[in-house]
């Protein structure tokens, strides 16, 4: 089954984002602090972030680090974001023409890795959602969501396919074979932002930190108390923050994609925002949330939405096979069921 990619949710009530941010970040172990560190945050867009650096080098100063990591942040945003009409996906999608588009190195690089993955799931992880995910109101910063009517969903669903989308890394550049293509990068967006905020901190000389965005980590090093950085996995609960497992991250990063944070109901039916363009409507199988875990942020996230996508049988299926370590949480008549990999069991906190 060919299916989309999810959209992550985003917060706009500050106080709720940072209640939701924090039990995400919640450190399970003691919170004794052994090391020196620092704690920054900050908002890009309607997602907050927060860093935390153990050990910072006497060379670095708070302030201009904040600022630094706000234009990184900014930077990733100018890139992606295709609500914000002067980013260059934005600018791509606008885009008439099926010659090339230049773009900078990094976009190109993160639309190779999309491609690659969209080969390796045959077509099960695919970016070129924006049709359907606008048709059926889950990107809408005004919340409007509906079931739309057959004929606009068959005529979204002629402008979706990955194999209309080309990248060419030198010199960097997309091209589409199809004008009318949307390209939507949200399903591993707040990961490459992750992963961008750790490479300017590494470029700094910082060797131990955490960088959060949106719920998806990035870690390196040790935590302020010396080991690694202890990290919640939510229960997929509609109200209220309840942990359901911790994990132990070191040199690694974390995503979760899940159901319950962005749906409708209409018509007593759940509409979730994981869309198979094979039918052009939203999958129906009863995966709550997978969790990643991979070498960064931008990997964690694109494998949990695919992972998300395929539902907890294959998706579990798919994991074993490509050695993804992966936490599978999903519903049953009696409550939730959980599995996860050989992999992932490694990092599972005893406490």
């Amino acid at each position: 089954m060919t299916v989309l990619p999810a959209l992550p949710v985003k917060i706009r009530n500050l106080s709720l984002l940072r209640a939701l941010c924090l039990s995400v970040l919640l450190l399970l172990a003691a919170c004794e602090q052994r090391s020196p560190a620092w704690y920054l945050e900050g908002m890009q867009g309607t997602a907050l972030w927060h860093v935390t650096l153990t050990h910072p080098p006497a060379t670095l100063n708070q302030a201009e680090l904040q600022a630094g990591l706000n234009q990184t942040f900014a930077q990733t945003n100018q890139w992606l974001a295709t609500w914000d009409e002067t980013s260059v996906l934005a600018q791509f999608n606008r885009y008439q023409g099926t010659d090339w588009f230049a773009v900078a190195p990094e976009l190109a690089q993160l639309v190779e890795l999309t491609l690659q993955l969209s080969q390796q799931s045959n077509g099960v992880y695919d970016v070129t959602v924006g049709p359907l995910i606008k048709l059926w109101g889950f990107n809408s910063h005004t919340g409007v969501t509906a079931v739309p009517e057959q004929t606009a969903i068959d005529a979204a669903r002629a402008k979706v396919g990955y194999q209309k989308l080309q990248v060419r890394l030198e010199p960097p550049a997309l091209r589409k074979s199809q004008a009318d293509i949307l390209v939507n990068l949200a399903s591993v967006a707040d990961g490459f932002a992750a992963d961008q905020a750790g490479r300017y901190l590494e470029a700094l000389g910082v060797r131990d930190y955490m960088v959060e965005i949106a719920g998806e980590v990035r870690t390196r090093g040790l935590s302020p108390r010396g080991d690694a950085w202890h990290i919640a996995i939510e229960k997929p609960v509609e109200e209220g923050r309840v942990i359901q497992r911790g994990v132990n991250l070191q040199e690694a990063g974390l995503a979760t994609s899940g159901d319950y944070r962005n749906f409708f109901v209409e018509g007593g039916k759940r509409y979730s925002h994981t869309v198979n363009p094979a039918t052009g409507s939203p999958v129906t199988h009863n995966l709550a949330s997978v969790s990643v875990v991979a070498a960064d942020a931008t990997l964690a996230d694109a494998y949990a939405t695919l992972l998300m996508a395929l539902g907890e049988q294959q998706g579990k299926t798919f994991a074993d096979t490509h050695g993804i370590n992966a936490y599978f949480i999903w519903r049953t008549d009696q409550g939730f069921e959980t599995a996860d990999t050989v992999g992932f069991r490694q990092v599972l906190s005893k406490k």
